[in-house]
């Protein structure tokens, strides 16, 4: 069980650099390919020049070929997105709801992020309006799929506040499992945050179920009233105040592809 850490002040913003087109609106192959992460520009030459690059369904193999970001650049048979791959975590406030564009819902997390780069990111998996914590984004869809897939088993960290104290015998029928409408769940790990106040819980599950934390205590008869995620696949909220965001270290980065 992790720690749930006290709040700080840190500064925030960062901008990140997209590709320039030129004048003429297009931008050089090599430096196409680059942005997309595949390689260095110098490499991306060598794969132009090896014939591995295609443009609008077309190989191509010279050195100087200028593209525009609307053009269709694929290489080893999958499309490349130019934008530089971008990762910001949000320490979401009550009352936004965790969607792109939703006519229907007021407040929405992309407003707390619209001026945090020039890229279009979008939320990784998704927190019920009323629920607080980590919350990342990025345009890196490769990743995000990875993260949302039910085969991926990183934990997520829960601090829970029940309307009532949380007795030690739920406690016990949680770690062993319980049947919902929806099958079979079971806690990594459960504990209480303060023994003095036993409203306060904390859990940690790695099931990416629709509303699970809260169902699992309605099922034992409580109301959550307050959640807060306070861990995802290893990314905590630490030293971030609510409704701000930071953009991602590159060891955290690394961690995540590699986990």
């Amino acid at each position: 069980m992790k720690d749930f850490p006290k709040k700080k002040v840190i500064v925030l913003k960062k901008k990140q650099a997209e590709p320039e087109p030129t004048d003429d609106g297009l931008i050089r192959l090599n430096k196409y390919i680059s942005n997309a992460g595949i390689c260095s520009r110098r490499d991306a030459d060598k794969l132009i020049g090896e014939g591995l690059v295609t443009v609008n369904g077309e190989v191509v193999t010279e050195m100087g070929r200028k593209v525009s970001l609307e053009d269709d650049i694929t290489f080893d048979g999958k499309r490349l997105n130019p934008e530089k791959k971008v990762y910001l975590l949000l320490n979401k406030p009550r009352g936004f709801a965790t969607t792109v564009d939703d006519p229907h819902v007021e407040r929405t997390v992309m407003q707390l992020i619209q001026n945090a780069c020039p890229e279009r990111v979008y939320p990784v998996g998704r927190l019920d309006m009323q629920t607080t914590g980590v919350l990342l984004f990025t345009n890196d869809g490769e990743l995000a799929k990875k993260l949302t897939h039910p085969s991926y088993e990183r934990a997520k960290v829960y601090h829970v506040q029940l309307d009532k104290d949380f007795l030690q015998e739920d406690m016990a029928k949680i770690v062993k499992g319980i049947e919902l409408e929806d099958g079979f769940i079971a806690a990594d790990d459960i504990q209480m945050i303060d023994p003095k106040d036993l409203k306060h819980v904390g859990i940690e599950i790695h099931s990416g179920k629709n509303r699970i934390v809260r169902r699992i205590f309605n099922h034992l008869g409580y109301q959550v009233e307050k959640l807060d995620r306070v861990v995802f696949a290893g990314l905590t909220k630490k030293d971030l105040p609510r409704g701000r965001f930071r953009f991602l270290t590159p060891s955290e980065i690394n961690f995540l592809k590699m986990s």
